[in-house]
């Protein structure tokens, strides 16, 4: 774009053309920052640089809030009693092993090495305990960041995720680092980060899957439209259009849903609902290229062959991930269908009785998971996640003055999960201003934000009995951050429209992030469990239900 001594000269030009018209406007309406902009990024290599700042500075913000005394606290901070000594079975004996009556507090201390040989009852895949297990052989099991690191690294990394496909999304570098920066400082993404459980795992590759759906989207209106051309273009093809086989974005996305899936179940939703999606959106991408029968020509032709290109590969990722269990005999239910009795017979009888001890065990896990009703004093029916009603308490130790450090009455240190409420209740007003712009609008970008936090969230409308938790939204947090940033897209605009309107976005934008920014330092303590004097503590409790 021109800078301020083009302007002279384009409105001298004689004859002008629409692009010089074009040009004129575009700098006769520039904003503040629009200004700043020509004068500093004068030349490829400085523009390359100034792009880059604000996303170095993001991932540098990420880090740090994730990173920061990692350590702290000592202690396996709530299901971290389960996934962190999983973990570390898991990369001992190939399977997860049991452990005797309340080994905590020593393996806390250092004393890791008291679990039992027999496999324990699990109710989440291995993919997410391997994956947490690389800590431990990085820094040593004695270490407690060694718990966490894997976690944090996954939070960090999803925030670069995050700006990448909020970039290829709006096509620009300032909403894209609006979008990481929001993600980098919410409370739910921080405490997600810093605690050994397997959610952020199931949040990243989601995320990874939900780019590669993005990408597969201009790969194929590419193909379609070079199909189209081959046809002579205009006109209606008499044909069902082109089954395209060769998809490889579909393809790694199929692999990163079966990778979720490995994580916990959950990540199947992520496959079959954006699977859904992409032949929905193929149906009318097929239109556009001058199909006839663009609605068969999809279901008979396009249909199955997402299924053949996403499915088999998720699967085959799953069934990977128990390949320790596989192995090794002494994983929980392994010789189930050795046992007189048990194997199957008629038909099945072929069987591998190593598939069949597996399937006997994936029975068990889903009739736990579905019949889970326990009743827990931080459970969150999913009709309360988008207000927040119950965030959840994973870590609350009290100290009275002179113990710990304490200098008041009373001092408290806690890890909630409650997400920065501005941020948070924002996301879900932007979600619903999505859903009627879909209605009114229908805008791919939009569908697909909604698709992604559609699968992340509506399952779980299903299991309104079920004990679950609020910080699973987790895994559809990104989808929140993604809404927003479509409406910062919509108030800052691009260059040529009105400068006012314009100006004002970006106030309001502007006004909007610092007072994110200091929410998140008043929350700070509550995310990180830091101690805090207990008064200074409840007014954090902005509901009752907070507490």
């Amino acid at each position: 774009m021109p800078g301020d001594r083009d302007f002279e000269r384009l409105l001298d030009s004689p004859g002008r053309s629409d692009e010089t018209s074009r040009q004129l406007h575009a700098l006769e309406h520039r904003t503040v920052t629009d200004r700043l902009w020509d004068a500093l990024a004068t030349t490829p290599e400085r523009t390359r640089i100034i792009r880059a700042v604000g996303p170095v500075a993001v991932t540098l913000v990420a880090a740090g809030t994730r990173l920061w005394n990692l350590g702290s606290p000592r202690a396996l901070v709530f299901d971290e009693t389960f996934y962190v000594k999983d973990a570390y079975t898991l990369s001992k004996l190939g399977y997860e092993g049991s452990w005797p009556a309340n080994p905590d507090p020593g393996f806390a201390a250092g004393n890791v090495n008291t679990y039992l040989t027999p496999g324990s009852f699990v109710v989440h895949p291995p993919l997410g305990k391997w994956i947490m297990s690389l800590g431990y052989d990085w820094l040593g099991i004695t270490d407690p960041v060694s718990w966490r690191i894997m976690t944090a690294i996954c939070g960090i990394l999803a925030v670069v995720l995050m700006m990448m496909i909020a970039k290829y999304l709006f096509k620009s570098t300032l909403v894209a680092t609006i979008a990481g920066f929001l993600m980098a400082i919410d409370g739910n993404a921080i405490v997600m980060s810093r605690v050994g459980l397997l959610d952020n795992f199931v949040m990243f590759f989601a995320l990874l899957g939900f780019g590669a759906i993005l990408l597969d989207r201009k790969w194929t209106a590419t193909r379609l439209a070079l199909w189209a051309a081959k046809r002579g273009g205009g006109g209606k093809s008499t044909e069902w259009g082109p089954a395209l086989w060769w998809r490889p974005w579909l393809i790694l996305a199929g692999l990163a849903f079966g990778l979720d899936a490995a994580v916990k179940w959950s990540g199947i939703y992520f496959l079959v609902l954006l699977a859904v999606y992409t032949v929905a959106v193929d149906v009318f991408a097929r239109r556009d290229a001058g199909v006839t029968h663009w609605v068969t020509g999809t279901l008979l032709k396009q249909g199955p062959t997402t299924f053949l290109l996403m499915v088999p590969i998720a699967a085959a990722a799953y069934m990977t991930s128990w390949t320790g269990w596989f192995v090794t005999k002494g994983g929980y239910d392994r010789t189930f269908a050795d046992q007189p009795g048990n194997a199957w017979t008629g038909a099945l009888a072929w069987v591998p009785h190593a598939l069949q001890s597996w399937w006997q065990f994936e029975v068990q896990v889903y009739n736990y998971n579905v019949n889970e009703h326990s009743p827990h004093p931080y459970a969150a029916n999913p009709l309360t996640w988008l207000l927040m009603i119950r965030p959840t308490s994973m870590y609350f130790v009290s100290a009275k003055l002179g113990e710990h450090g304490c200098t008041v009455d009373f001092c408290g240190s806690s890890i909630t999960g409650i997400a920065n409420p501005l941020i948070w209740y924002a996301g879900v007003a932007a979600a619903i201003y999505l859903a009627y712009r879909l209605i009114r609008f229908r805008e791919w970008r939009v569908g697909l934000i909604l698709a992604g936090l559609g699968a992340g969230y509506l399952p779980w409308l299903l299991y309104t009995n079920r004990t679950v938790f609020q910080f699973y939204t987790i895994d559809f947090e990104p989808y929140l951050i993604l809404a927003l940033a479509f409406v910062a897209s919509q108030l800052i605009g691009v260059r040529g429209d009105p400068e006012y309107r314009r100006a004002v976005g970006l106030r309001w934008i502007a006004v909007f992030l610092v007072a994110a920014v200091a929410i998140s330092i008043f929350f700070w303590p509550l995310w990180v469990g830091q101690q805090i004097d207990f008064k200074y503590m409840q007014l954090h409790y902005w509901l009752t239900t907070w507490e």
